[in-house]
């Protein structure tokens, strides 16, 4: 995992850079949704769905404003990948980081030009969720 979220950013985009066209980029996705780890089957639950996404998308936060972890996985693989590139842009930070991060990794690699309209609500959900979690563990209140 690179040290920043920014890093991380760059790193997507130049990953995405090798690839010529848009079915090369869809099967990096793909592989990369392979790479989420599994999630346990206690957290597969209507309490960890992510509303707002067409595929089954289940996401868990933990920590605190110093650091929080997410994890999470679809039933969809190329969502997997789109998770991927989230967590690996958002999962593992503080929660000022992670407000802080604009995801511009998304128009970087041209993603937003090459999602359908549902995967690109959903990805917007699965952002505004690791966003929410982020202000709420940097509230004190």
């Amino acid at each position: 995992m690179e040290a920043t979220s920014a890093e991380a950013q760059a790193a997507i985009a130049e990953e995405f850079g090798f690839f010529g066209d848009w079915t090369e980029r869809y099967q990096y996705l793909i592989d990369l949704g392979r790479k989420l780890p599994e999630l346990p089957e206690a957290w597969k639950t209507e309490e960890h769905r992510l509303l707002g996404c067409q595929s089954k998308v289940w996401i868990v936060a933990q920590g605190n404003a110093a650091k929080l972890d997410f994890h999470a996985i679809s039933d969809s693989s190329i969502v997997s990948g789109l998770i991927h590139l989230a967590l690996r842009v958002y999962s593992g930070r503080g929660a000022a980081e992670i407000l802080a991060t604009t995801p511009d990794y998304i128009a970087a690699i041209g993603l937003a030009k090459h999602l359908s309209p549902t995967r690109s609500n959903g990805l917007a959900a699965l952002l505004a969720f690791i966003q929410d979690t982020a202000r709420r563990a940097g509230d004190p209140a």
